[in-house]
């Protein structure tokens, strides 16, 4: 594959640290972000102590001057891979006003500045991919769940735009949905569901998270990346404004 430079929101930890490693792997050069500027760094030196080119910047999505700030200091962005997202779990009448608003920032607004700060530089260049990280929850819901899954459906609407509106250049805006990756963030999904239901924590795992997947199995992140790499390849050309879904059989019911 063509060596792309490709910047990573909320890449200080999780998949995002994960898709970053591997992606630096693979020979592109990584733009690893996250609002921790200290993790994104941490992320940066493992990356160039394993022989890859990373740099690695402070960055709080929901702000549009930070996002114009980081793609500027970026230099050039062939892929944005939207990320940064974050999870509470509570009864719509439960959940603190303030936070129900900060995950839409993060998830929704936070990719929406991502992509605006990136386009012009991709027009410019007749060339981009964006790729959004959404979730099995952009296609489906779950209880307890209302503000992730607002952002992640939203997510999908946002890509189907963006790709209407950059449909004469060589840019693509797709959004990869993912059932549960074994990550600090589910871990706490699974810790904060164990108590909103009343159950063990292998209960909730094998009772709610797997039960709907026929496959009954966690995603890899190298999954994750395996797509992400085609979507960012000349052959995904035609492959846009697309929700697609590693799911484990999950939507097919």
């Amino acid at each position: 594959m063509i060596p792309r430079r490709i910047l990573i929101t909320g890449a200080g930890s999780g998949i995002g640290a994960e898709l970053s490693a591997l992606f630096a792997a693979e020979g592109h050069e990584l733009i690893v972000t996250d609002v921790d500027g200290a993790a994104a760094l941490r992320v940066v030196d493992a990356i160039v102590a394993a022989g890859g080119n990373a740099v690695g910047y402070a960055l709080d999505v929901t702000q549009a001057s930070a996002a114009e700030t980081a793609v500027r200091a970026a230099g050039r962005v062939d892929v944005l891979v939207n990320n940064a997202g974050l999870q509470h779990v509570a009864r719509l009448e439960e959940f603190p006003a303030d936070r129900w608003a900060f995950l839409i920032a993060v998830m929704l607004t936070g990719a929406a500045n991502m992509a605006r700060a990136a386009l012009p530089g991709m027009r410019a260049r007749n060339f981009g991919r964006i790729v959004n990280i959404g979730s099995i929850h952009s296609l489906v819901a779950s209880p307890y769940k209302s503000a992730y899954i607002a952002a992640k459906h939203g997510l999908i609407g946002l890509s189907k735009t963006l790709a209407l509106e950059n449909g004469d250049v060589d840019i693509t805006v797709n959004t990869i949905c993912p059932v549960y990756v074994r990550t600090p963030l589910v871990e706490r999904q699974i810790e904060a569901q164990a108590r909103e239901h009343g159950l063990s924590a292998e209960r909730v795992v094998n009772e709610i998270m797997l039960k709907p997947m026929p496959k009954k199995a966690f995603v890899t992140v190298a999954e994750i990346a395996a797509l992400a790499g085609y979507l960012m390849s000349d052959a995904a050309r035609n492959v846009t404004a697309q929700a697609i879904a590693i799911d484990g059989g999950w939507t097919a019911q």
